[in-house]
């Protein structure tokens, strides 16, 4: 499976309705949606009021990434904003089972995202819970930054687990990505690769969600 998830961190706000359209008309899978508490990670993005309005323009499901303390006090809410997918990250958990169940039982598919020190081996109690598990190729919090080689290693260890535990789990990479390491993380394992600036600042963004498809 080759799906490719555009986060609309890197679009132009004051656009924010165009860059939508855009991704709406091309072949890109999902949209990517960063929510940042200034907390978990320094950056502050936005919550649910903007994911509710995002979700008025969007055609695809919105998957939605909480880099926050303490998500699961807000599942329902971003079920009411209007997110198809929720992940939440592994370190920000206390009750990880608890909130991976809450988010099944909203009605969304659910997953955990790791950041890049954070060993893949530390799912094997909570794997079988997810539809979607998400491995950082940078640490959390801007775009923009360089992709973390080891990445691969983590996608082929988390690709094992899957295979031995939960098959159905997909895998997605978000940070870093772009058309020359996307073939590459397709071949290690990935499902679903999360592309911002590769594909925002690029000349033609639609054909650039082709290319990383391909």
């Amino acid at each position: 499976m080759k799906l490719i998830s555009p986060s609309l961190l890197s679009a132009d706000f004051g656009q924010l309705g165009r860059d939508i359209e855009m991704l709406n008309a091309s072949e890109c899978d999902w949209l990517h949606v960063d929510v940042m508490d200034g907390m978990f990670v320094p950056n502050i993005s936005f919550g649910q009021p903007v994911v509710k309005h995002i979700k008025r323009y969007a055609k695809k499901p919105l998957d939605v990434h909480l880099m926050i303390m303490d998500p699961g006090r807000y599942v329902n809410d971003f079920k009411e904003a209007g997110a198809d997918i929720l992940t939440v990250h592994y370190e920000a958990c206390i009750h990880l089972d608890r909130t991976l169940h809450a988010i099944k039982d909203a009605g969304m598919k659910c997953g955990v995202v790791l950041n890049p020190g954070t060993p893949v081996a530390l799912l094997e109690d909570t794997i079988q819970l997810c539809d979607v598990v998400l491995l950082m190729s940078v640490n959390p919090g801007f775009g923009g930054q360089k992709f973390i080689e080891n990445t691969y290693e983590k996608v082929r260890q988390l690709k094992a687990l899957c295979n031995r535990k939960n098959p159905l789990c997909l895998i997605e990479v978000d940070g870093g990505v772009n058309t020359s390491n996307a073939p590459l993380l397709f071949d290690a394992g990935a499902d679903v690769l999360v592309a911002g600036n590769a594909v925002f600042k690029s000349d033609n963004p639609q054909q650039t969600i082709h290319d990383l498809k391909q």
